[in-house]
């Protein structure tokens, strides 16, 4: 794929653009966003997202444009299973509603930087050692049986990491917060507030789930140019997805089922490949492996979207079954309150004395 450098140029200057207008737009003035106004929003960042594809399809060809939107998708999708741990961290640390969109925003800022350098140095890797898609698919494999095997299971609280910890030792912290404010000055000494805490919290625990979803997007495509894209719309439209499905997170109770088998697909799929690409000591004297095809792009991308529709709608399924049930359980306890009141006779009306 030849991708100028004016290219990279501009696609960088469109992130920044959508960056400057949430900076501008919402951030600078903190208020409760409204779920039309998240609708909106999310609607025009997925467009973006859409529309870039369809050029590089355009300029690129098929076979590049399936790649990046397989690798949207797939990010797109992982970066739901990010927002329940947000919602937990937002709870842990009480952060005002009125300030959880700055919040958001500087923390994904943060894990945009950081990703971005982790995705030219796993890019490097792959150039110069490309045995590492072993690495990759066998941790891919790993990852998904750790999300099959945790399930629907919900995490009560949340669990401050180890760059947390370390922050908090090291800089004297208030104990309230201050406006929106991330550092104040008090007695001539400067505190940072929970404000700049928790934005480093949600900053470190994007990046932790970065360790996933970077090699997942290096193994639907090696190309830097749509791994960097891929990611950076997936992200820059997290923010108003976090206000637009806050409350339906808990009804997508086969999430970690269907993430656990996109990651396993695309663990094998690298597996195949670097059998491909690389020579296996012991094995038909050295050779390459090709007995077992590779998986195309478009293979990938039917199973992800597959995936996603049937993880979702067995999941709405699931939650209308236990809200029915659960409405049907407390109209009987109601209706055996009302028959075992004292002050009501057989036939609804009060009881004399």
């Amino acid at each position: 794929m030849d991708v100028q450098p004016w290219v990279w140029a501009v696609t960088v200057g469109l992130i920044v653009v959508m960056l400057a207008v949430d900076y501008i737009g919402h951030v600078r003035s903190p208020h409760e966003p409204t779920l039309r106004e998240s609708a909106w929003w999310s609607a025009g960042y997925v467009a973006v997202a859409l529309v870039f594809g369809v050029v590089v399809w355009v300029v690129w060809g098929t076979t590049y444009g399936a790649e990046y939107f397989a690798g949207y998708v797939t990010e797109k999708s992982l970066s739901v299973d990010n927002l329940f741990v947000f919602v937990l961290i937002m709870a842990s640390f009480r952060v005002p509603r009125l300030y959880q969109q700055k919040v958001l925003l500087i923390g994904i800022t943060i894990a945009l930087v950081l990703r971005t350098v982790f995705i030219f140095v796993g890019a490097a890797f792959i150039e110069r050692f490309s045995a590492i898609f072993y690495l990759f698919g066998a941790f891919l494999l790993y990852t998904a049986w750790t999300q099959i095997r945790a399930g629907s299971a919900d995490e009560e609280e949340y669990h401050e990491n180890a760059v947390l910890r370390w922050t908090r030792r090291a800089f004297p912290t208030t104990d309230d917060y201050v406006g929106d404010k991330m550092v104040v000055r008090r007695d001539g000494k400067r505190y940072m507030t929970p404000m700049l805490i928790v934005m480093v919290a949600i900053g470190t625990a994007d990046i932790i789930f970065a360790v996933d979803s970077i090699p997942a997007i290096f193994g639907l495509t090696q190309e830097t140019f749509l791994v960097f894209a891929a990611n950076a719309f997936s992200l820059l439209g997290l923010r108003q997805l976090f206000f637009l499905i806050d409350g339906l997170l808990d009804k997508l109770v086969y999430l970690s089922y269907g993430l656990g088998v996109i990651l396993g697909f695309i663990g094998i799929k690298l597996l195949i490949h670097a059998m491909h690409t690389n020579e296996v000591p012991f094995i038909n004297g050295g050779e390459h492996i090709t007995v077992v095809p590779e998986i195309n792009t478009w293979v990938s991308l039917g199973v992800i979207v597959g995936t996603l529709l049937v993880t979702t709608v067995l999941s709405l399924r699931r939650t209308r079954k236990d809200e029915a049930a659960r409405a049907l359980e407390e109209a009987r306890g109601a209706t055996h309150g009302l028959a075992a009141d004292p002050a009501h006779d057989e036939s609804g009306s009060e009881g004399r004395p």
